[in-house]
């Protein structure tokens, strides 16, 4: 569905992507993320066919961007980040704006109209200026502009951005289902979000790919040790010396005395090791109260700080 072929774009001397490659198959939510200057935005703006490549080749839908820029970008729709809208219009005129500019056929313009406002649950503010929306109703707007074509590829920057949890909720919902009628890119900094949405993530930094997986395979590949949270009454400083009899334990790290006369504790345990039954049994037998013995999950964060910095090392080296 989206296919880039050793893309590159260079700005005078800066080289803002570096030649990168990837496919995005028909039917995926993909997550594209990155920190700031990474080139997640250039990248998109090149597949949205807003600006050229330097290098390299961009096939949307099986057309060219360069060699067929009007039926390659007809396989688009693109939600910007910062929701730009024309705030003296009426929800459904914009969208009938939208729907002109694409060019959707009179005979289909109403109806599609009509669908996009119910599915991204505009029916009811229709006829209401978007300078009077909330925040969260200006990103349905928004959304409901990109979709009024029925393009095969949406490209999603930033949806969420500036929303309250329960906007954040409706919309990611909202992108769940627009995943199962169409192939969907999703920027966001919010990777919890990411590893929620999307079934594949690209990484890029400094304008080069740094992995491309899913997310459940990039937290496991970057787990290589798991940490237990504790929380236990502990006066005498035992839970050092216990720590040593328990094999499979890396490192124990005193975190901070809390108010209640608890102390906490992160303890690092090899890869694949559980201790917590061992570790709680001893603890017991020593008569000392854990109030907390948790395992930490790695998260797609985790997997994302962890690549970044491996690059940056690289990159020194």
């Amino acid at each position: 569905m989206i296919e880039l072929k050793n893309v590159t774009k260079k700005y005078g001397n800066f080289l803002a992507v570096d030649d990168i490659s990837f496919n995005i198959e028909e039917g995926e939510i993909v997550g594209l993320l990155g920190p700031n200057g990474a080139g997640k935005s250039t990248t998109m703006n090149m597949i949205t066919g807003f600006i050229e490549p330097t290098n390299g080749e961009i096939i949307i839908g099986g057309y060219d961007v360069l060699k067929n820029p009007i039926k390659a970008k007809k396989q688009i729709g693109y939600m910007p980040e910062g929701v730009p809208l024309y705030n003296d219009l009426t929800v459904k005129e914009f969208v009938r704006y939208m729907a002109d500019l694409k060019m959707v056929s009179k005979q289909e313009k109403k109806q599609r109209i009509k669908e996009v406002l119910e599915k991204t649950n505009l029916t009811e503010v229709q006829n209401k200026l978007i300078k009077n929306l909330s925040r969260g109703y200006k990103q349905r707007v928004s959304l409901a502009g990109a979709l009024v074509s029925n393009p095969k590829i949406l490209i999603l920057d930033e949806p969420t951005v500036g929303l309250d949890p329960k906007q954040i909720t409706e919309i990611r919902e909202l992108i769940k289902s627009l995943g199962k009628e169409h192939t969907v890119i999703l920027s966001s900094h919010i990777l919890s979000e990411v590893s929620q949405i999307c079934k594949k993530v690209i990484i890029i930094n400094k304008g080069k790919i740094v992995a491309i997986d899913t997310p459940q395979n990039l937290e496991n590949k970057t787990n290589k040790g798991s940490i237990i949270k504790l929380i236990i009454e502990d006066e005498t400083n035992q839970i050092e010396k216990i720590a040593k009899t328990i094999t499979g334990i890396k490192q124990i790290n005193f975190i901070k005395d809390n108010e209640d006369g608890t102390k906490e504790y992160t303890i690092i345990t090899e890869e694949k090791t559980d201790i917590r039954k061992e570790l709680f049994a001893k603890c017991a037998k020593e008569q000392m109260t854990i109030f907390e013995l948790k395992k930490s999950e790695a998260t797609l964060e985790d997997a994302f700080m962890k690549l970044i910095g491996n690059q940056e090392e690289e990159v020194d080296n």
